[in-house]
């Protein structure tokens, strides 16, 4: 059976074959820094708005490694890490809580970005399994972005006034 290609086609890869997960890590990299547009504007804080700039032009950086190598640097990791560390410690006790993913809407964007993080490592994963090397430093980008996300839709939450409403499961005895 012939696959048609469109003349019109919107990426060169999207026809690549499903065992390839390298154009599935390139849209889902790509939805990320789209989603991080949206979550900048809805913030008001220039900073912050300089800031997700950053963490958007990151993930990009992250787009191509599974076809070509990783160019994000140590140094950009680290300053990653900063972030992350700085919404956490501004959070406080609100870090130490199982939440339900709601607030306002900035920080509701923020929760998806999180999970998209945690998707963005499962394929990695899923990548090494099919016999791949990645740098390690691209998991802990990916695993960096989810806790970064994190971290921020607490803080935005608190921004906007709004309750954490804690998550209580039944099925995982309490830490």
């Amino acid at each position: 059976m012939s696959l048609y290609r469109s003349p019109y086609e919107a990426y060169p890869f999207l026809c690549d074959a499903g065992e390839d997960l390298r154009c599935d890590f390139e849209l889902l990299t790509d939805e990320m820094t789209s989603r991080t547009g949206l979550l900048r504007s809805l913030v008001k804080d220039e900073a912050l708005k300089a800031e997700l700039l950053w963490v958007c032009e990151l993930i990009y950086h992250m787009n191509p490694t599974l076809r070509t190598r990783l160019t994000v640097t140590e140094e950009e990791c680290a300053h990653l890490l900063e972030l992350a560390a700085g919404w956490k410690a501004r959070c406080g006790e609100r870090c130490k809580l199982f939440v339900l993913t709601q607030g306002c809407e900035a920080a509701c964007v923020a929760h998806l970005l999180r999970v998209q993080g945690k998707q963005l490592v499962r394929l990695i994963y899923r990548w090494v399994e099919k016999g791949h090397e990645v740098p390690d430093r691209l998991l802990d980008l990916a695993n960096l972005l989810s806790g970064y996300f994190f971290y921020l839709a607490l803080h935005l939450n608190e921004v906007e006034g709004v309750d954490e409403v804690p998550y209580v499961s039944r099925n995982y005895p309490a830490r």
